[in-house]
Parts: C-alpha cells; sequence; structure tokens
C-alpha cells in the first residue's frame, strides 16, 4: 500500500499528523513542503493517513506511549526491538534501533537482541523476558507482573504491557502492507545472527 501523494492531503490527514506531533492541525507542516516535519517523510504516516480518523486516535495514544510514558526510554525501546524482531518488522527493527541510541541503547545491546535475552541483566532483562512471556502466552504471569511493577511502578509496569501489544500490532500492519523500512537503517537479524 503507497502512502499518499501530497495532493491526497486534506484537513483530516494532518489532523491525524498533529495527534502524533501534539500540534493544531493548522501548525502541521504541508505535503510537499520540504519541512523536517513535511509527511512526505515519514512512509509510515503516508499510509495510516489513508484512514485518518484511525490514525489521528491512534497516533495520539502511540505518542503518548513513546513520549509522555512513564517507561524509562531505555526499556521502552528495548521492548519495542524485541517485540519487532520477535514478529519479524523490519521497519519497526529499524526505526527503533535509530530511536533506541538516543535512549541509551548501545549497538552492543543491539546485537545482544539479536541472540535472545540471555546478554541482559537487572531490569532490562526482566522487561525483556515479560516481552517474551506476553507474546507467547497472551498474558504475563502474575509473579512477572508484580515484579515488573515492584521496578518500574504500576503505571510503567501497565504501559508496558501496552507496548508490547501496540507494537504487535504494527508490526502485523506493516507487514501486511509491505511498510519498508527507510534507506540506511538497520538491516533485522534473524534470530541468533549476528549484527
Amino acid at each position: 500500500m503507497p502512502p499518499l501523494r501530497a495532493d491526497q492531503w486534506g484537513e483530516p490527514e494532518y489532523a491525524a499528523f498533529g495527534a502524533l506531533l501534539n500540534l493544531p492541525t493548522d501548525q502541521v507542516p504541508r505535503a510537499g513542503s520540504g519541512d523536517p516535519l513535511d509527511p512526505l517523510n515519514f512512509d509510515i504516516i503516508g499510509i495510516l493517513a489513508h484512514h485518518p480518523e484511525m490514525a489521528r486516535v491512534f497516533l495520539r495514544f502511540n505518542g503518548f506511549l513513546l513520549q509522555r510514558g512513564e517507561l524509562p526510554g531505555r526499556v521502552r525501546e528495548l521492548v519495542i526491538l524485541r517485540v519487532a524482531h520477535r514478529h519479524l518488522s523490519a521497519f519497526e527493527w529499524g526505526q527503533h534501533v535509530r530511536m533506541g541510541a538516543a535512549e541509551g541503547v548501545t549497538e552492543a545491546d543491539v546485537r545482544a537482541l539479536a541472540a535472545g535475552n540471555d546478554g541482559f541483566g537487572g531490569t532490562d532483562r526482566l522487561a525483556l523476558d515479560a516481552t517474551d512471556q506476553l507474546i507467547t502466552n497472551g498474558r504475563a504471569d502474575w509473579p512477572t507482573w508484580t515484579a515488573l511493577v515492584h521496578a518500574f511502578g504500576e503505571r510503567a509496569a501497565m504501559e508496558l504491557i501496552f507496548i508490547v501489544g501496540t507494537y504487535t500490532l504494527t508490526a502485523m500492519a506493516f507487514g501486511t502492507w509491505g511498510l519498508q523500512p527507510q534507506p540506511g537503517s538497520a538491516a533485522l537479524p534473524s534470530e541468533g545472527e549476528a549484527v
């Protein structure tokens, strides 16, 4: 599914992108403007904007998880990378290797994630093991939940579950629609493959 062209953007589509940017519709850069936040620079936005009302609600929710949530950024990005790896989402892997670097996820962490969770300890390992449990079982066991609450606080622990669910959803959607990683993005390794 191709992203919207510049001539296909209207007020509903700009409102959807504005929800992610936390900007009023009239302040969202216009498609084709050349602005760094020009929506044509983001294939993901151009694809989601095919359904602007759904995109507006989803992007506001996802923007909260990414920008205003209580889960530490490093942990959030490790969890997203684990979901991307488990669900073979090349787009999300490439995006969040880059985004994770800004949150303290190192190249060594990225290499370790490709091999599983054994290269991690402490709260990183707890979050990654919880992620695998959620993906495999569709829920976290009560001892895992209580450990997450103890480690991060109840709100952040809740966010972790919603992040796993949200990025499972986007992996399915973007895989179905054929969203390609941005040029120069880190390539998705197969399980156990060195990166």
